[in-house]
């Protein structure tokens, strides 16, 4: 991931059970906390829908966004 918005999202969500709980309920609202593009944000949607974000491993997600870094 070369965003550093991306990435701080993840670390966000991954070390906060607030932040991880919020993004449950509502994801846009922890979205658009983070300086992300239309890109990195369908990339962070895709990735939740398909593995339940929040319920993944950062392998499973580096394994899936991290393909997609290119793009960002």
């Amino acid at each position: 991931m070369k965003s550093a918005g991306l990435q701080e999202l993840v670390r966000k969500i991954f070390s906060s059970e607030e932040t991880k709980s919020q993004f449950v309920s509502n994801p846009n609202s922890i979205i658009s906390q983070f300086e992300l593009t239309e890109t990195e944000k369908k990339a962070v949607f895709a990735t939740h829908a398909r593995l339940g974000l929040v319920a993944g491993n950062s392998m499973q997600l580096s394994e899936v966004v991290g393909p997609l870094s290119f793009w960002v």
